[in-house]
This record gives structure tokens, sequence and C-alpha cells, in this order.
């Protein structure tokens, strides 16, 4: 068997507040993760919930993401739990799990990533397998522990099931979604620094910590991410691809014009 990759020792690096930051990635160039991916980041996101990537632009991303030795953690559309065990046998190394409201959803989620005896994950790695230079047996008595399950927590709903899905086997922490979660309580606001979003962070935050399970967060900055960090957040997101693009494009323009 050939060495293990970085990125399949990812999940050995999360946790006990270890303030990870993480790209986003929703432009469907692998070329441009890769680039990101070149960057000091622990890790990269690719978004297919609201990102434009599709399965072959994600599977083209986790690729260039590993060559830069880094893992992908791979947002999943809404339900798409087939996805889910898609791009974990092309290599991702977590999966982020948007509208999970309870442990029920939890569960079917688990059932859909991780093998037996935790969920009922069909067998079918190939990619990974290449990827991470990892035998067939090593693999499936690694997985488990080596991919990483994160459903959102973005409504009301899910904050309230928060210990029940922290419980559920399979799941290894939550991603809190802070924008979703404000507009539904503060009734309809865009505001992730409301007053009842911070309980919120500082809520899920120490559920995380009860259970030994991870927190995950989209900060949207960087200087919001030194707040997460802060609050002991274990893998935090400082922004998507597009707004960092267009940030650095702004920043050169306005020194180029300053007088």
């Amino acid at each position: 068997m050939t060495q293990q990759s970085r990125p399949y020792e990812f999940a050995q690096r999360i946790g006990g507040g270890s303030g990870l930051l993480t790209g986003w990635v929703g432009i469907p160039d692998p070329i441009s993760a890769g680039h990101l991916a070149r960057e000091d980041f622990d890790a990269i996101v690719l978004d297919m919930q609201h990102g434009q990537l599709d399965l072959a632009s994600t599977i083209g991303c986790i690729a260039q993401v590993a060559l830069a030795g880094k893992p992908s953690i791979v947002r999943v559309p809404v339900g798409d739990f087939a996805t889910a065990s898609q791009v974990l046998d092309a290599g991702a190394m977590g999966i982020i799990a948007p509208m999970i409201n309870s442990a029920e959803d939890a569960r079917r989620l688990a059932a859909f990533t991780k093998y037996a005896p935790l969920g009922e994950r069909s067998w079918g790695p190939g990619i990974a397998l290449n990827m991470h230079g990892v035998s067939p047996a090593s693999y499936l008595s690694g997985a488990n522990a080596a991919t990483l399950v994160f459903p959102m927590i973005e409504t009301i709903g899910a904050l309230a099931a928060l210990d029940e899905i922290l419980s559920v086997d399979g799941i290894d922490g939550v991603f809190l979604g802070p924008y979703d979660l404000s507009i539904a309580l503060s009734g309809g606001t865009l505001d992730p620094t409301h007053a009842d979003v911070e309980k919120a962070i500082d809520s899920v935050a120490e559920r995380c910590r009860s259970h030994g399970k991870r927190a995950v967060a989209m900060a949207g900055s960087g200087a919001r991410a030194r707040h997460f960090i802060a609050k002991g957040y274990d893998l935090i997101a400082v922004g998507p691809d597009s707004a960092q693009l267009r940030e650095g494009a702004r920043i050169n323009i306005e020194a180029a014009r300053r007088a």
C-alpha cells in the first residue's frame, strides 16, 4: 500500500477548537479551485447547493484540490444524499448537508455516507482509493472516521433539535449557517451578527464540545472568522471564491487609482 495522502488525514487535525480555515468554491472550474487550494487554507469546500458546480466539475475540483495536498468537503444540494455518496467515492473527505432539521434527517444522511455498522453506504470508492493511496481493506476500515459528515444548522427546527442531531452515530459535527439562521430568527432580516444568531453561535459551540463533535461555520470574511475562532470553532469558511475574486480586483483597482 502506498503512503496515505494528507487529505486522508484531515479528520485527525480538526477538533478541540482547532480554528482551521477553509476556502469556499462555487465557480465550476477545477483550475480555479486548484489555485485557491495552493493558498494557506486547511481545506476547500465545494458548493453544489448555491454554487454552480455539477457532479463532473466537482469531481474535477476534488482532484485539483488533492494535488495541492488539501482535503475537499462538498456541500451537496438539499436532500441529495446519493450525490454525497458519489463525491465521497471520488475522494471528498467531508460532506455538508443543508436543511437537516431532525435526528431522522441526520440518520438518513449518515446512512448514505457511512459504511456499516454506522450506515449503509454502498461500496465503490475506486477514485478515492487511487487518490489517497490506500488499499480497499484499509479504506473500508478507516473511511467512517476519515470522512466527516456535517448537517447544517440553519433553521429554527434544526437549532431546537441540535442535541438530537449531534447524538446520531455517524454525524461528526454540525455546520452553522448564520445567514439563513438570521433570516429565520429575526423574522426576515439578513443579519448574521443578530443577537439571536450570536446566542446560537455560542450554543452550537458549547453543544458540540459537550458531544465531543466538531463545530463548523461560514464566517463570510477573514475578520469575522476571527470571531468564530475565539468561540472555539474547529473549521471556519472565510467567504466564497466569487467574493474573494471581486475583493482582490477592488483592492488592486483602488491601489492603482489612489492619488
